[in-house]
């Protein structure tokens, strides 16, 4: 008989020691979009310990571990005795890009990390704990305005790159006319119009967030191409007619079951017979194991909703069947967003 090798790899802590150090890797990150550093170091292509120290008006060493620790999370790159930007950041994190995404972290930071304190109330009551459901209708609804404003400079700052990838992976070719459901500040419109010139699009959402989608269309000079439309599409009885596309991008898990399901009839309801739904989101899989993306914005729902959670396509697909949507695919994404797109046809 052969020999079978039973030794068994011991385990070790390590992987338990990531987890626990995570918030390290965070908050060094967010510090140093704080404190202006990527626009320091894009500003004079790079800097020593030294001029860093002088122009952050910060001591020695911890300017020198600022930096190490950066670079060790591949934020910056060393060259000599100077530090630059790495690419990642010099495209993302310096707050002139178009890309720019520190609107997210500095969200996270301000709004979602001390929130994420009070995890366990939020497991124990079934509540979101950065709002009070028995005051305000949701989350969106009532903010002070310093955190609306961060909330949707972190909703565009993920939107600008995860609708690029969509208008990518996706030929909006045959489609003249996008309604963007819950589009907040225009940018899946805005950066799929520049795409595919053909297109026109509208925003449908809050008053208040309109005013933020205008002023994002105004400064992209698409005011004759995408425009917004007022309107709350959990209390209208139907949606704007006239749109062979319905984008729902970052919408459904923030609601529970049955108002996702409601949310997608109307979307049925608008759509023409050759019309086309897209749903953007972070996807569970079917076993609802993973990926930790999906899962952990499963539980960042947990704290800022009262009923949303993530799903996965399965989930999604039994429910486009039931709204009456027969042909479904699902196509990946490899977004800040989303890693998938669902393309749903009606039946």
């Amino acid at each position: 008989m052969p020999e079978h090798n039973t030794t068994t790899v011991p385990l070790s802590p390590a992987p338990l020691m990531q987890l626990a150090t995570g918030f390290w890797s965070f908050k060094t990150f967010a510090a140093s979009i704080e404190l202006g550093l990527y626009d320091l170091l894009a500003q004079h292509q790079g800097c020593t310990v030294e001029e860093v120290a002088k122009a952050l008006d910060l001591r020695h060493r911890p300017a020198d571990l600022l930096l190490a620790a950066c670079a060790s999370l591949d934020l910056l790159d060393k060259q000599a005795d100077r530090y630059l930007n790495s690419p990642l950041a010099d495209q993302y994190l310096v707050t002139t890009r178009p890309g720019y995404f520190g609107g997210f972290v500095r969200f996270c930071d301000q709004r979602e990390y001390p929130a994420w304190h009070r995890v366990t109330e939020a497991l124990r009551t079934d509540r979101p704990v950065t709002w009070d459901p028995a005051t305000q209708d949701s989350v969106f609804s009532a903010e002070d305005p310093v955190m609306l404003e961060l909330f949707w400079e972190a909703m565009h700052s993920i939107s600008v790159s995860t609708a690029r990838t969509l208008g990518e992976v996706y030929d909006f070719g045959t489609h003249l006319r996008l309604l963007d459901v819950g589009g907040g500040s225009g940018a899946f419109p805005v950066e799929l119009a520049k795409r595919y010139k053909h297109l026109s699009a509208s925003v449908y959402d809050l008053p208040h967030a309109c005013r933020v989608a205008e002023k994002k269309i105004e400064a992209a000079g698409l005011q004759n191409v995408v425009n917004t439309l007022e309107g709350d599409f959990l209390r209208d009885d139907t949606l704007p007619l006239g749109y062979d596309a319905i984008l729902l991008s970052l919408i459904l898990h923030d609601w529970d079951e049955p108002t996702g399901r409601a949310l997608l009839r109307k979307c049925r309801a608008a759509l023409p017979s050759d019309g086309v739904l897209l749903i953007c989101e972070l996807l569970l899989n079917d076993e609802r194991t993973g990926p930790p993306s999906a899962a952990l914005m499963g539980m960042n729902m947990l704290v800022e909703s009262s009923g949303g959670k993530n799903y996965s396509g399965a989930e999604y697909t039994a429910w486009l069947s039931e709204a009456g949507f027969a042909h479904t695919e699902i196509v990946p994404l490899d977004a800040a967003g989303a890693n998938a797109v669902i393309v749903a046809r009606p039946a």
